[in-house]
């Protein structure tokens, strides 16, 4: 009797035990890490996961991250020419995909792909894929290919009886490329593909992609913090960043003083700004290129100086940090030996951000070398420290050694914001500029 193909998305026992590993690692990797909207996800049918894509890696694990249940993936195809990093990819439940960029020729090369995407489906194991195609480092969103709606369609042909569902998924990282940073992630209202398909019968199947493609696109758009992708981003981002504290207070009085998440708060005051920013462009076209030219200013004054977006959006950034740094003093016994043990992680990951040109992979690549040195280092630090001190004292110092990763980079980015800080209160222009800014979004 021949022996059974392992589909891609059965159980692996070793899969299901990496993946305890890894999601607690991923936990670690963020400061904070919340997700909306999971408890309204369908569970009626069948699941494709469309998020944004903004961080490499780290997207795909956070979305991964976001339940228990297994979760195939897509990723371009180029990745896979490595027999051994196509058979590592496997194991991780990822799928090539072909895109346009690659030509036509391969792009036909899809069909297996879309086979095995419709059989994940007919499991009923969540399939994801990102339909931008490629990763962008910034809060917008680029064209989606038509590879998902490919998919959706023939699925759904295939499984009438099965409902299928498109779920837009919107992430929202407070910096794309600095570990230890946020994430927020926010479930869109999903597309019912087998309803759609009937209350537009008469589409014909470019039509329907191409209605499904805009549909798409503006419910990922209600899910992200989202800019227009023109020459007006940066001054944009930069009023976000001016007004989004007392917005937040503002949004928070509207409630009734209810608190909601930082996260949340943040989200909407942001995605307030650049509504009322739009609306100003048409109603007051003059007040809006005022607040653009300061934005600008604001922006290209704030990367010479290096000040962090951080200390913009905090109203007395010297009394917030200087607590902090005084703790940081105090604690210096402690940190500074665990910051030098994690020195050949920070030389490895120093040594391969050398080696990649786009800095949308460095989260990615911290989160790998973490993952895979640290337990190494633990092993060797625990048998010298056994070695050379008392087992009692050995057992304290490895508990101690632990977090050692974690503690390192919170001193770092610490230590960095309050120079960020220093250099913020010693820039009176760049200041006058964001409190302009307040006073002309808030009519104060």
């Amino acid at each position: 009797m021949a022996k059974k193909t392992k589909k891609i998305q059965d159980y692996d026992r070793a899969y299901a035990l990496l993946r305890h590993y890894v999601d607690f690692a991923l936990r670690l990797s963020y400061r904070g890490i919340e997700y909306r909207g999971v408890e309204s996800l369908p569970t009626d049918g069948a699941i494709i996961f469309a998020p944004n894509h903004t961080n490499a890696l780290m997207d795909a694990l956070v979305i991964l991250a976001m339940d228990r249940r297994p979760k195939v993936f897509v990723a371009r195809a180029d990745i896979f020419r490595n027999p051994m990093l196509a058979k590592i990819f496997r194991f991780l439940k990822i799928m090539p995909i072909m895109r346009m960029r690659d030509g036509i020729d391969e792009v036909r090369k899809n069909n297996k792909t879309i086979e095995k995407s419709v059989d994940v489906l007919r499991d009923k194991v969540p399939f994801c894929i990102f339909p931008e195609g490629t990763h962008q480092a910034k809060y917008s969103l680029q064209m989606l290919s038509k590879g998902v709606f490919r998919i959706a369609l023939q699925a759904q042909e295939l499984m009438p009886d099965v409902p299928l569902y498109i779920v837009p998924v919107g992430m929202r990282y407070g910096n794309f490329f600095r570990f230890r940073s946020t994430v927020r992630v926010q479930m869109g209202t999903p597309i019912n593909v087998g309803e759609y398909i009937a209350e537009h019968p008469d589409q014909q199947p470019a039509e329907r992609m191409n209605a499904l493609r805009t549909l798409l696109t503006e419910r990922i758009k209600e899910s992200i913090f989202y800019i227009p992708n023109d020459e007006d981003y940066d001054a944009t981002y930069e009023i976000c960043a001016a007004v989004a504290k007392p917005l937040e207070k503002e949004l928070e009085g509207k409630r009734g003083g209810k608190r909601i998440s930082s996260l949340d708060a943040h989200f909407e005051a942001n995605n307030l700004t650049v509504s009322q920013l739009q609306e100003m462009k048409e109603a007051e076209p003059e007040r809006a290129a005022e607040l653009l030219a300061l934005g600008n200013e604001a922006h290209k004054l704030r990367n010479k100086h290096r000040v962090s977006m951080s200390s913009v959006s905090v109203k007395y950034p010297f009394w917030s940090r200087l607590l902090k740094a005084l703790f940081l003093v105090a604690t210096m016994g402690y940190w500074i030996p665990v910051s030098l043990l994690t020195l050949p992680i920070n030389a490895l990951c120093a040594f391969a951000f050398t080696l990649i040109k786009d800095m949308a992979f460095r989260n990615s690549v911290r989160f790998v070398v973490n993952l895979v040195l640290w337990p190494l280092l633990m092993i060797v630090y625990g048998v010298l420290l056994l070695v050379f001190l008392p087992w009692q004292w050995a057992l304290l110092a490895i508990v101690a050694l632990l977090p050692a990763p974690v503690v390192a980079h919170e001193v770092y980015r610490l230590w960095r914001l309050i120079g960020s800080d220093v250099r913020f209160l010693g820039q009176k222009r760049l200041r006058n500029i964001y409190k302009e800014i307040r006073e002309k979004m808030l009519n104060k």
